[in-house]
């Protein structure tokens, strides 16, 4: 009972210690900058009734442009009717004004800020020290600031502690709540590229998309990525021109209400990484967006993401990328690809290469010859040979790399992609003997024409090749696409007997051809 007792009589204390009145008074306001004054102006043509009366108003009214009395924009400013909204990366300005409204003079007055959050309690006060003394109708001033780092419900506590002149001590406190919005919709994505073939590791491109999800335009005065220590970065959100750079989005970097932006930057691993092949595994740090932006009358604004994270690509234990390849082959040519091993395990491998061909790739030279011992975090360059035998984008695949310590196969395909052209004689003659197999009389001597064309073409690549002492651009089919036109039908028989001439007349002046005796009979 005696415990019921005390909390009845503490409770009284508190409501008396409510309703008392305090000897000063505190006030708090928002600091935020005024905006422009607008009116809506109001005009008639002359002959109307009211004549030039609405322009005679204009004119006499203070907040008008003079000699633009039409413009909705005045010169006067306007103060802030209402606390307005607060956004994540502004700064948060209050105004606090503690008043002496008594006859007394009050001592040891002591004004304390505090800003809550959602996470924790931020104390905003410029001194903690307190006033000595404060005499009648005079008043401490302070002016808070504070970078607004989270969003949602924050709270300003100001609370006020000071001695009456009889030596009782009081104290009060207000409480001011407010929210605090998210200015930008930001969304990130990755991109992993294999445009730098010779690095170990490939480079990022990063996309930002930044959207205005306020309700008034913004300057965006800077969008930056600082990367973090292990890359280094190039933005490519300008274009340059006659020695000058030009950002893509115009002169006027404005970003309307719900206007969306998107910036690109590229990352690329630092030579002290990229040469260790284990070095960037797993989830990497790549850094942080810096966006600077301003509103109304220049109100600046300030948000830095968290660090920004990928997931590294998997190469496994052994990677194995391109060094060169041609841009284009030729159809049943041979052509030469570099491919480089990279062991990124810790361990020592005793590798063994096997090519597989497939339907249009087929791979020239030995299968599962051995490569040697790889280090762990080496590398090893193999020059290949190929050919296609479809014409069209074709998929480089079959190559199997197995460790014969612990007889691990490591199978590649779709190692990248090439395109295969026919060549010009191939693609004549293939067209010319389609032609001739249901060729008409009337058509015939169109035949013959064409046909000595490409016999010609036939034989300036032989004698070049023959100047240029190179006699592997000689190719064995071409001669065969000229047999081939000749024996689709039986009117071009003469000219089939003038190929086995030429080739002859070849052969006796030094030139290594060969020409396949299944295709002659």
């Amino acid at each position: 009972m005696q415990v019921k007792g005390q909390s009845s009589a503490a409770d009284k204390m508190e409501v008396n210690q409510a309703k008392q009145e305090h000897l000063l008074a505190l006030k708090v306001m928002r600091l935020t900058k005024p905006t422009l004054f607008t009116n809506m102006p109001v005009t008639c043509e002359d002959r109307d009734l009211p004549g030039d009366l609405f322009v005679r108003l204009m004119k006499d009214d203070p907040s008008t442009v003079k000699g633009a009395e039409t413009l909705i924009l005045g010169e006067m400013l306007t103060l802030p009717q209402n606390f307005g909204n607060i956004f994540l990366g502004e700064t948060f300005s209050s105004y606090i004004s503690v008043h002496n409204d008594s006859n007394q003079i009050v001592k040891d007055i002591l004004v304390k800020a505090d800003l809550q959050t959602s996470s924790q309690r931020l104390n905003l006060s410029a001194s903690n020290s307190a006033v000595s003394e404060l005499k009648p109708e005079c008043c401490i001033d302070d002016v808070i600031h504070h970078e607004v780092k989270e969003i949602g419900t924050h709270i300003l506590v100001c609370a006020v502690s000071y001695t009456t002149q009889m030596g009782e001590k009081l104290y009060f406190r207000k409480f001011f709540k407010f929210q605090v919005l998210k200015p930008l919709d930001v969304k990130t994505k990755f991109y992993n590229a294999e445009s730098d073939l010779s690095s170990v590791t490939d480079e990022v491109f990063l996309e930002a998309q930044i959207q205005n999800i306020t309700t008034s335009p913004m300057f965006m005065e800077k969008v930056s990525l600082e990367p973090s220590m292990m890359y280094n970065v190039t933005e490519l959100n300008s274009v340059s021109s006659d020695n000058e750079s030009e950002s893509t989005f115009g002169k006027m970097s404005y970003l309307q209400p719900l206007d969306t932006r998107q910036y690109l930057y590229c990352l690329k691993p630092k030579p002290e990484f990229a040469e260790k092949a284990g070095v960037i595994k797993g989830v990497t740090v790549i850094g942080k967006l810096d966006i600077v932006w301003k509103t109304n009358l220049g109100e600046r604004g300030r948000l830095q993401t968290s660090q920004l994270q990928r997931m590294a690509p998997g190469y496994g234990d052994v990677r194995l990328s391109l060094e060169l390849i041609p841009d284009t082959v030729s159809l049943e040519e041979p052509f030469d690809i570099t491919c480089k091993i990279t062991n990124c395990s810790e361990r020592t491998m005793d590798l063994e290469l096997e090519m597989c061909n497939t339907r249009s790739v087929h791979w020239c030279g030995v299968s599962g010859r051995q490569l040697g011992k790889l280090s762990p975090n080496a590398s090893l360059s193999i020059p290949l040979t190929l050919l296609s035998s479809v014409q069209g984008l074709q998929s480089i695949s079959g190559l199997r790399l197995t460790d014969t310590f612990l007889k691990r196969t490591y199978e590649y395909d779709d190692i990248a992609q090439e395109e295969c052209d026919v060549s010009d004689l191939l693609g004549s003659g293939l067209f010319l003997g389609a032609a001739a197999e249901g060729a008409t009389p009337d058509v015939v001597p169109q035949l013959f024409d064409q046909f000595w064309i490409l016999l010609l073409d036939l034989l300036g690549e032989l004698l070049s090749t023959e100047r240029n002492t190179d006699t592997q651009n000689i190719s064995n089919r071409d001669l065969r696409v000229l047999v081939y036109v000749a024996r689709r039908n039986i009117r071009l028989c003469l000219l089939y007997c003038l190929v086995l001439q030429c080739t002859i007349l070849i052969i006796l002046k030094g030139a290594v051809c060969r020409i396949d005796t299944e295709w002659l009979n």
